[in-house]
């Protein structure tokens, strides 16, 4: 039989998901269980864009860089979702790319509550939990958990997605070769936040208001820290809400989807360099072998 403590989880999940009515949260359809192998199989919500993880290992194969427009609407998506969740007195916990889904329009999808928490009157959680990477401060150091502590690993989150990097030195790297999950936690902590870095040999260059977004969501005072809400009014932000971001493009785009028409070679660029050197989608100059890769370099302009 599966553990106690994951049937609760798991119990606890459904019973949410269940009730659940965001666009910005995977639907729950149903369980099953196999009572032989001993698990519980959920159904649900088929998002076929996959994992934001997922696209954008995708689009570093291919030589590209996600856009700071795309990556606009995946933190709308995410601020909303847990916007949604806070009003249900839960919090996800667990906030990383992989948890961060996309339909196949591009609808940004938070999943995986298996460690979200329900908060009390005082707004916080208690228990030690969720993926350590991409956890705030706080936790770190056993403060408890509120909300503003999911607006941390969005804005980790973001940082990876954008630098096709973990921001943080993990385990083993060259800035730190014998780093075990404890320094990293450590260095977390006591050291300044990482900085979204701009790639002139590559004419990459991000926004001002993106860097912005990202610091305030990388406040080290999880006290200080903006809540969702108050992330979703950041300037930054406002600003993405007016761009036009053409996202089910970008994914048949990233997938190959053969069965949908696939973008010429002038309008997957669909950017003028000369004009805006890259600033507002994040891409890169560099000439692509095809237009499957100018299209992700462009990642997210929109086709017209």
């Amino acid at each position: 039989d599966p553990n106690p403590d994951v049937k609760k989880q798991i119990v606890r999940e459904l019973s949410f998901n269940k009730s659940c009515a965001s666009a910005h949260i995977c639907q729950y359809y149903g369980a099953f269980m196999d009572d032989t192998a001993g698990t519980i199989g959920i159904s649900m919500e088929f998002c076929e864009g996959g994992s934001l993880d997922s696209v954008y290992r995708e689009v570093k194969k291919l030589g590209g860089r996600t856009g700071e427009k795309v990556l606009g609407k995946v933190a709308e998506g995410v601020l909303n979702g847990l916007t949604y969740l806070h009003s249900h007195r839960i919090i996800h916990r667990d906030i990383k790319p992989s948890n961060i889904l996309l339909t196949r329009s591009g609808l940004v999808k938070l999943c995986d509550f298996g460690v979200s928490g329900e908060f009390g009157t005082k707004g916080d959680a208690n228990t030690f939990i969720g993926t350590s990477y991409y956890m705030a401060p706080e936790r770190i150091t056993g403060q408890s958990y509120t909300i503003t502590s999911d607006v941390w690993s969005l804005g980790v989150t973001l940082l990876e997605v954008a630098q096709h990097r973990f921001p943080f030195p993990a385990d083993g790297t060259e800035m730190m070769p014998r780093a075990g999950l404890i320094d990293l936690l450590t260095y977390i902590v006591r050291q300044p936040i990482p900085k979204l870095k701009d790639e002139p040999e590559r004419r990459l260059r991000w926004s001002e208001g993106f860097n912005y977004f990202i610091e305030c969501c990388l406040e080290k005072e999880g006290n200080k820290r903006a809540t969702p809400w108050r992330m979703l009014e950041h300037p930054w932000m406002l600003d993405m809400k007016t761009k036009r971001v053409d996202m089910q493009q970008f994914l048949r785009t990233v997938w190959d989807w053969q069965e949908d028409q696939q973008p010429t070679l002038t309008t997957a660029e669909g950017v003028n360099l000369q004009e805006n050197g890259g600033a507002a989608a994040g891409i890169t100059s560099e000439p692509p072998g095809n237009a499957k890769v100018v299209a992700a370099a462009a990642a997210g302009e929109t086709v017209t």
